[in-house]
């Protein structure tokens, strides 16, 4: 899943009073993670993790995150083209 807005994750935070240790003890991640999609440094992670972000938020995971690729995009896709040239 892909981070749609760091500003937005920052307010969140912010207005509920999380701090990225509070919000990775909630997400079970670690607090540089947290650290990380806060500054920008990540974008992504796995869809149980944004679920576990945005529950511990108490807001819509789509609010916040959004699906990116699919399984036939990205390496694999390429690696058939790639495959049946």
């Amino acid at each position: 899943m892909k981070l749609t807005s760091i500003e937005t994750l920052r307010a969140l935070m912010r207005q509920r009073g999380f701090s990225m240790q509070r919000l990775a003890r909630y997400a079970g991640c670690s607090k540089s993670f947290i650290g990380h999609l806060c500054s920008g440094r990540k974008t992504t992670c796995t869809p149980q993790l944004a679920v576990r972000i945005a529950e511990a938020l108490d807001v819509p995971v789509d609010l916040i995150f959004v699906v990116y690729g699919s399984a036939d995009s990205g390496r694999n896709s390429r690696t058939k083209r790639i495959s049946a040239a």
